[in-house]
């Protein structure tokens, strides 16, 4: 007897059928926590129920997004109304929401929310205690699944950017039961390996995935750990109580390696701008150096012996000329002087005087006849004339009539050459 066989959409569809005629499945309510929510650009919203037991993907599309009335977020508590189906081509089954209400807040929120103000009271996410990541590294400690999209896009970047950073990593379990231990053990290990930065993290996921680096003890090795931590678990809207105690948040695990690793290119490109820099600098201070060396050299050669003799000779020679034209200044002025005390004596001279027709009187012993009336009759006087001397015996006084003079007198005159009475 020959089997039928049948096709996988024909498969597909006979479950679609099933799930098709299913009174319940038409209509159910159920009751979950949301997890993995994403909204996608077309409009629909997917996302995951889960309980303690097991998990239901859904899916509520653009139309019958006017049965929610609030935002969709990580951890919320939900009751949805809708219908369970197949969807044929990848042959899996979800719930299609047509309405959304609030069910309180998950438990795991509630968990990650107390654990997050507790460590916060602690300090643990306080800004003064963060470390600054090293500008350049030359050793990555990683602390990831050595499988996966994480580790890989860690590795890439890095190697593109600096292949000369070497990479240690920790292969640890990120997700399910134990992998909060192994993220520490691995944090440690790497700190006592003395590696110069560390990430820390995984791909992304829903919050149960993503649990174990919102355990405290993971927290408490971050903070703990003297070597600057990066964290990069999930993706840019994923945050976890691991971020927010690592010294510095990357929303992904490539971002990650981004800010870690310093792109060596660039570092080549800024190293030589800087070392043209440094040689401009360095021609600059040098030619500054000689300018200043000439202007020492100038200043200190004139200290030299010979420059102090050659100026001092230039000063004697100037205080020489000054002399000189003061003493000559001098002369000039002594002569002019003389000029004019000689030409006043002159004018007050008896010889000149005598070369007018007047005689210069004496008596026998010398002295200045000045009146008449010191002269009697018989005395002896001397006549000083221009061209010779005349004595003279005074016959007769007389001082009635004065002329040019203070008196006349009378007398004989001797030769002044022969003595002979005149």
């Amino acid at each position: 007897m020959g089997r039928s066989i049948y096709s996988v959409g024909q498969i597909n569809a006979y479950i679609k059928n099933m799930f098709t005629q299913d009174y319940l499945l038409g209509a159910v309510s159920v009751r979950g926590e949301v997890s993995n929510c994403k909204y996608h650009s077309s409009g629909h919203i997917y996302f995951t129920l889960k309980d303690e037991k097991a998990v239901l993907q859904a899916v509520m599309f653009a139309g019958n997004r006017g049965g929610l009335s609030f935002t969709l977020k990580e951890g919320q508590r939900v009751i949805v109304t809708g219908a369970v189906n197949i969807y044929e081509r990848d042959g899996k089954y979800q719930l299609y929401a047509k309405q959304i209400s609030r069910d309180g807040v998950g438990s795991l929120y509630e968990q990650f929310a107390a654990l997050k103000k507790e460590l916060s009271e602690r300090g643990l996410f306080a800004e003064e205690y963060k470390q600054p990541i090293p500008r350049y590294i030359k050793t990555l400690g990683i602390v990831t699944a050595d499988t996966g999209a994480a580790v890989r896009d860690i590795i890439n970047i890095s190697h593109r950017r600096n292949p000369y950073v070497e990479l240690y990593l920790y292969p640890a379990k990120v997700q399910g039961e134990g992998a909060a231990d192994t993220i520490v053990a691995g944090i440690e290990a790497l700190e006592r390996f003395g590696v110069d930065c560390m990430i820390v993290g995984r791909g992304g996921g829903s919050m149960e995935d993503l649990w174990a680096f919102n355990e405290e003890k993971v927290a408490q090795a971050i903070f703990d750990c003297s070597v600057p931590v990066i964290s990069a678990v999930g993706h840019e809207t994923d945050f976890t109580i691991a971020d927010f105690v690592a010294d510095l948040r990357a929303p992904t695990p490539s971002a990650a390696a981004e800010l870690a690793v310093f792109e060596y290119q660039s570092f080549l490109a800024g190293l030589s701008e800087e070392r043209r820099r440094l040689e401009v600098a360095m021609r600059r201070r040098l030619a500054f150096y000689e300018q200043e060396l000439e202007r020492r050299k100038l200043r200190v050669g004139r200290f030299r012996p010979d420059y102090q003799m050659a100026e001092k000779r230039l000063r004697l020679d100037a205080c020489e000329d000054r002399l000189t034209g003061a003493m000559e200044r001098k002369l000039r002025e002594a002569v002019h002087r003389l000029e004019l005390y000689a030409g006043r004596l002159k004018a007050c001279s008896p010889l000149d005087r005598i070369t007018g027709g007047y005689a210069f009187v004496t008596r026998e012993d010398g002295n200045r006849l000045l009146s008449a009336s010191e002269v009697s009759a018989g005395e002896r006087l001397t006549l000083q004339l221009s061209d010779g001397i005349v004595r003279v015996q005074v016959t007769d006084t007389q001082t009635e009539e004065p002329f040019m003079g203070d008196g006349l007198c009378a007398g004989k005159v001797y030769d002044a050459a022969n003595s002979q009475e005149g």
